[in-house]
């Protein structure tokens, strides 16, 4: 059907009937606008308005879908001209109207994937439960505009686009836990427990993540892709590792004290940094004295300023070799510690230094792991000299 023709048409038999294009809208029941469409050729009526169209111009439908005055003799003619010129604009129209739906619920599925990823916080189950809902409308839209066809490639078409976003969703939410330091937002279960800090366990088919001494300062994440773990016994430490582990400190390893701004990075990464400080170096005794700004009681839940003081002078000692002494100053008290001490009395201090290099496997074996056994902690605090 020639949409232009039918329009001229339209307007030459509206006219004759002296009808203005707002009149001719009140009998079909549509406005003076989609007249005018219809008339210019962009748009035809729809299927079901032709009939009464036709009526209100005292045209044959013949002649509307044909355009033009239509001869007696050309009748059937037309008629089966325009009967197959019907069929094929219904079927084009149908097929409009479904890719008009299927993009419509792509775009809502978008719209939706995209909000489980924004809006809703990591801690919520919603995501996730909003990013499958988004898939779905995004896989059924694909679906709906693949109607032409077979119905086995539409499933094989359909199935491969549903794991192929989903597999992108599982890669993103795994960058996320990973470079961001955010709960995965796809888990099946999420446990916690209270030990001496907060511990909340969230399962991930293909790996866990432990967030250890949440909503605290010293907060860190620990990625189990093995599920070597449990929430009984994944390894903890009170001290923030992302900031406090060995691996982190080794860039501030140095042979001397006295390069003040290597002792302070190293000094700012160490546990009670958290809470403020200042620090001064003794060059003629290759000493440090630091002095924190908060008391030892303070926030002593659990030993944690003993395990702070045990860490923290193991890992100067490690890191700096000429350091011979460490103060620790607090509002309330005072703690000493010299390297002979610690070469003496710690025990396998000498395999954390294994040939003057650190042994990082030793380290987590004889500092880390030993963190929170409380009965090593407070013998090692007797080395100390406190005032």
């Amino acid at each position: 059907m020639d949409s232009k023709k039918i329009g001229t048409f339209i307007a030459v038999n509206r006219k004759k009937k002296g009808l203005t294009q707002e009149q001719l809208g009140e009998k079909l029941g549509v406005s003076n606008k989609t007249i005018s469409r219809w008339e210019n050729g962009n748009y035809m009526p729809d299927l079901s308005l032709l009939e009464p169209l036709s009526k209100e111009l005292e045209i044959s439908l013949n002649e509307l879908l044909a355009g033009e005055k239509i001869e007696k003799e050309k009748v059937v003619e037309y008629s089966e001209q325009n009967l197959i010129s019907a069929i094929d604009y219904s079927d084009r129209k149908i097929k409009y109207e479904h890719k008009k739906i299927a993009a419509f619920m792509i775009g809502i599925g978008i719209v939706i994937c995209i909000c489980s990823f924004t809006v809703f916080p990591s801690e919520s189950s919603w995501g996730s439960i909003y990013s499958i809902v988004g898939l779905i409308l995004i896989v059924a839209g694909a679906y709906k505009a693949l109607n032409p066809l077979s119905l086995l490639k539409k499933n094989l078409i359909s199935l491969c686009l549903f794991l192929t976003i989903l597999s992108n969703f599982l890669i993103a939410d795994y960058v996320g836990v990973t470079q961001f330091k955010q709960t995965p937002i796809y888990r099946y279960k999420t446990t916690t427990v209270f030990k001496e800090n907060k511990l909340i366990e969230y399962s991930n088919l293909f790996y866990n993540v432990y967030r250890i001494n949440a909503d605290t300062p010293n907060e860190y994440y620990l990625i189990d892709r093995k599920k070597q773990y449990d929430i009984n016994t994944v390894p903890t430490s009170p001290f923030n590792q992302d900031i406090s582990a060995i691996e982190h400190l080794l860039q501030y390893q140095s042979k001397y004290v006295g390069d003040n701004s290597n002792t302070g990075h190293l000094i700012s990464s160490l546990p009670f940094s958290e809470y403020g400080y200042v620090f001064e170096i003794d060059s003629e005794n290759c000493g440090v004295i630091i002095n924190y700004h908060f008391t030892d009681w303070y926030n002593n839940e659990h030993l944690y300023t003993e395990k702070g003081l045990m860490y923290n002078a193991v890992s100067m000692f490690a890191l700096i070799d000429n350091l011979e002494y460490i103060t620790f100053n607090f509002s309330g008290s005072s703690f000493s510690i010299t390297r002979d001490n610690i070469l003496k009395n710690y025990p396998n201090y000498n395999e954390i230094l294994n040939g003057g290099k650190i042994d990082i496997e030793n380290f987590h074996q004889y500092v880390d792991q030993k963190i929170n056994d409380h009965s090593f902690v407070l013998n090692i605090i007797k080395l100390f000299e406190t005032n």
